[in-house]
């Protein structure tokens, strides 16, 4: 678990991994174009993210397609919450966005059917 911390503890690096999240598949031509270090400095954050595991790579020819994966932070949300913590923390995280948003919360998702909260 060091190495996701580590990987999630630079700002570039979650970028990076917001960039693969929006276009999974995307090459590492397509991740540098949203930073302004070089291609290089992006290589180095990559192979970080990689060898924590957060990010796959498929070589297809001679372009590299690259692909978020969210299993190791999977790992750590289940190591220290509980049941009852993820309803609660998913519907603050819901009213979170959408009072950033400067909207209603959508309840329509709601993980608890039994629940009729005006």
């Amino acid at each position: 678990m060091d190495a996701i911390f580590q990987a999630l503890g630079h700002a570039s690096r979650r970028k990076i991994l917001d960039v693969l999240k929006a276009t999974p598949g995307c090459s590492v031509s397509d991740v540098c174009t949203h930073f302004d270090i070089s291609r290089i400095g992006v290589m180095k954050h990559l192979r970080i993210l990689e060898e924590a595991g957060l990010v796959i790579s498929q070589k297809t020819g001679r372009v590299r397609r690259l692909y978020q994966n969210v299993a190791p932070i999977q790992l750590i949300h289940d190591r220290w919450t509980t049941e009852y913590s993820r309803l609660w923390g998913s519907k603050l995280t819901r009213i979170k966005y959408a009072a950033e948003a400067g909207h209603e919360p959508d309840e329509s998702n709601n993980p608890d059917p039994e629940s009729t909260h005006p």
